[in-house]
């Protein structure tokens, strides 16, 4: 499959008169169906083929500069099949049972063994471990689903307060930290007394008189 060339959000793959074909009998049928989001996101994807800046779609549809970008990359990954609002019933798996339980396989042994810089795996690495392995693509969206089917909980990361050991905090509070205070205050009373002027001659003067 042709890379993406720098610049821009769809290869070649998806420029072709067969990519074009399955994007207008996409919208076509979102038009007969009345799923005017679907029929959105085709007409969008088909615009920016022919040309079309984000901008100037964005405004003509009514959404964001963002929800056309995503949209683009749905299709990138995915083809006229990722613009569908929902998945169709029926459609066949795009991996068999067989490669389905290798997947579970390679994801439990984590991505370091999969050829992966990162000890973690992501949506994402996930999708083109897919794609590397067995030549299909799965909408970013979709991954977690998979994951999900194959008895995995995907997490996403988030931000947790620091949380000490509640006797630990206790001891903290009632001991340590007077004792940072204390010697705080000592260190201030030192060099204060070190900086005092001393009392006499060396007193600056502010009564009025000659010099």
């Amino acid at each position: 499959m042709a890379k993406t060339k720098k610049g821009e959000a769809i290869g070649e793959w998806g420029r072709t008169p067969a990519a074009r074909r399955r994007l207008w009998n996409l919208r076509e049928e979102a038009k007969r169906a009345g799923d005017v989001k679907t029929w959105q996101r085709a007409s969008a994807v088909l615009g920016y083929i022919r040309g079309k800046s984000v901008i100037s779609m964005a405004d003509f549809y009514g959404t964001t500069r963002g929800s056309i970008n995503r949209w683009l990359q749905w299709y990138e990954a995915d083809g006229a099949e990722g613009l569908r609002t929902m998945k169709q019933p029926g459609r066949a798996p795009k991996l068999d049972a067989a490669q389905r339980q290798e997947l579970a396989t390679l994801v439990e042994a984590g991505p370091q063994a999969a050829g992966y810089m990162t000890g973690v795996w992501t949506g994402p690495m996930v999708g083109d471990l897919i794609h590397k392995r067995y030549g299909v693509r799965y909408h970013v969206q979709h991954v977690p689903w998979l994951l999900h089917q194959l008895g995995f909980s995907v997490q996403r990361p988030r931000k947790q307060l620091a949380r000490a050991d509640a006797e630990k905090q206790d001891t903290w509070l009632r001991e340590r930290f007077p004792a940072i205070k204390k010697k705080r205050r000592d260190a201030v009373a030192r060099s204060s007394s070190r900086t005092r002027p001393a009392s006499g001659s060396t007193a600056p003067s502010t009564e009025p008189g000659h010099p």
